[in-house]
């Protein structure tokens, strides 16, 4: 419970600091983000809890990565995460599961995710801000990619990437569970 109640003040300190470096009110990044302002005041005052999808439309708005939201001052030059040590922050309702591992720093961040799919599991994302692109790694199993309404296979040992402003899925395709790793990679944000 400690461990949460500070993962929230770091987000709702990261919220509130990147809404005022971007010079946006409360009621702007609302209308932006299509996040209700009472929703925004309540997490900017540590209050709450924004799921996966707010946390989303807030980091596109804002153009920063999730991570950046939710992750405290950087702990020296190497950074090692082990999956256990960060909560997933995508349950299904059969044991799939999402965990963003890491943000890569710099003017152009790139999100490392773990993703579990479970057969016919699935995880609709709606578009990204434009310039988003995203990569998913198979290395175990069968998904399938939704981009626009199409459907693409990709298995074991492939990879593949599109522009992440169009509607996707990720679904978990044949008999076993699927791992992947997705990259998202960001485009670069405002000059600081």
């Amino acid at each position: 419970m400690v461990e949460a109640a500070e993962a929230l003040r770091t987000v709702a300190h990261n919220v509130k600091a990147a809404r005022t470096r971007a010079g946006l009110s409360l009621d702007e990044l609302s209308r932006r983000a299509q996040v209700s302002k009472g929703a925004l005041v309540g997490l900017e005052k540590a209050q709450g809890n924004p799921n996966f999808a707010t946390l989303v439309r807030l980091a596109d708005t804002l153009g920063i990565s999730v991570s950046a939201l939710m992750q405290g001052p950087p702990e020296g030059r190497v950074r090692v995460v082990a999956a256990d040590a960060v909560a997933p922050l995508w349950t299904g309702e059969q044991g799939s599961e999402a965990r963003l591992m890491l943000t890569t720093s710099g003017p152009a961040p790139v999100e490392v995710w773990r993703w579990r799919l479970e057969p016919d599991e699935e995880y609709p994302s709606h578009p990204h801000q434009a310039g988003v692109v995203e990569t998913v790694s198979v290395t175990s199993g069968r998904m399938t990619l939704v981009v626009d309404g199409t459907e693409h296979t990709v298995e074991a040992g492939q990879t593949a990437t599109f522009d992440g402003d169009a509607a996707h899925t990720y679904r978990g395709a044949g008999t076993g569970t699927c791992h992947l790793i997705m990259t998202v990679h960001l485009p670069p944000g405002p000059a600081a």
